[in-house]
């Protein structure tokens, strides 16, 4: 192996979410599996957040969280262990912003831009949803994000009805 095939850790950040059964659990369960691989840990978890539905509004509302991980893995990588932890987790896609027992979106990937089929970093939307850039100002407010930092798109938009639902930022580890 030379040095060019080394794997290195890259900083990546995710969304969480999800509003059917507990989400919560399901979220702090999805972390856990994550930050147990060895591929992967978890570096910082926001608050959590409970937010009122996107996109789909006759639904109940959702409770959000993102992190920010280290990995080893390419980006369609850890997209696939995130997908696999999903439906391990019993996940079921049945209508876009329907409801779910849990989400997990990868929105940055160190400061790569990927516009492949099933993957776009930095998440499309990101920029215009709080209970997205709520969390991820709890974890990173300086991030840039399309050249502007998460604190200041976050400032830019609505926030109304987003509560926070849970201070301690350990909430994930049960």
């Amino acid at each position: 192996m030379n040095s060019s095939d080394v794997k290195r850790w890259q900083a990546a950040t995710l969304g969480l979410g999800g509003n059917i059964g507990d989400p919560v659990a399901a979220m702090a369960e999805a972390l856990r599996r994550l930050d147990a691989r060895r591929d992967c840990r978890v570096t910082a978890v926001s608050r959590l957040y409970r937010t009122p539905p996107w996109g789909k509004t006759d639904q109940d509302d959702f409770y959000n969280a993102c992190a920010s991980v280290e990995t080893l893995l390419e980006p369609q990588e850890l997209l696939a262990a995130c997908l696999e932890i999903e439906r391990t987790m019993k996940r079921v896609r049945v209508e876009r912003w329907g409801p779910r027992t849990i989400d997990i979106d990868i929105l940055t990937f160190a400061d790569r831009i990927i516009d492949a089929e099933h993957l776009k970093v930095p998440h499309p939307r990101m920029t215009e949803r709080a209970f997205v850039l709520m969390p991820l100002a709890d974890v990173d407010p300086q991030l840039s994000v399309q050249g502007r930092s998460v604190a200041d798109w976050l400032g830019s938009i609505d926030q109304a009805g987003i509560v926070i639902a849970n201070e301690n930022r350990a909430w994930w580890r049960g």
